[in-house]
């Protein structure tokens, strides 16, 4: 028992990865989505990635409490949280300081180590340097963030164009 942590870039294959994961499980499957359509754009995006999933599949949106997410769904079931990028950018946009959501991140990380499913996030430590406080926080944070849950999952995996790396 145990979850993937699939991280990657932007269109690298990691939510389609989480879906054909949770298809295969054969289970109950309930997804955690962390999007807010804060714009007409964004709630397209949230519209497409809703009509893609099965309709027998279980859609939670926490953009914020993400371990009480984890804890309500059904038990045996397959969770997909998706993804991580978002949470912690809605965590920093409701102000929350780093320290208090590397200590959110691993109560959920925790959380979800006993139980099977994929938890999605973007890499974004590969890029430049970004130019401003805010942007450098943001990656820092998520980069703490995704050593916490890649330290919890049973297997990781880096999506680059479409394809699976195992991580070690």
């Amino acid at each position: 028992m145990g979850y993937v942590f699939v991280l990657g870039g932007a269109r690298s294959g990691k939510s389609d990865l989480a879906h054909r994961l949770g298809l295969e499980s054969g289970r109950d499957v309930t997804f955690i989505a962390t999007a807010t359509p804060d714009d007409e754009e964004m709630a397209r995006r949230i519209a497409d990635h809703r009509a893609s999933r099965p309709e027998h599949w279980s859609t939670v949106e926490a953009p914020l409490e993400l371990a009480a997410a984890i804890h309500a769904a059904p038990d045996p079931g397959f969770v997909i949280v998706d993804c991580l990028t978002l949470w912690v950018a809605n965590l920093l946009g409701a102000g929350r300081t780093a320290e208090e959501i590397r200590s959110l991140a691993d109560e959920a990380a925790q959380s979800m180590a006993g139980r099977d499913g994929v938890v999605v996030s973007n890499e974004v430590g590969l890029g430049i340097v970004p130019a401003n406080a805010l942007a450098r926080e943001f990656r820092d944070v998520l980069g703490a963030v995704n050593v916490t849950f890649a330290r919890c999952s049973e297997r990781s995996v880096l999506m680059v164009a479409g394809r699976a790396l195992q991580l070690t």
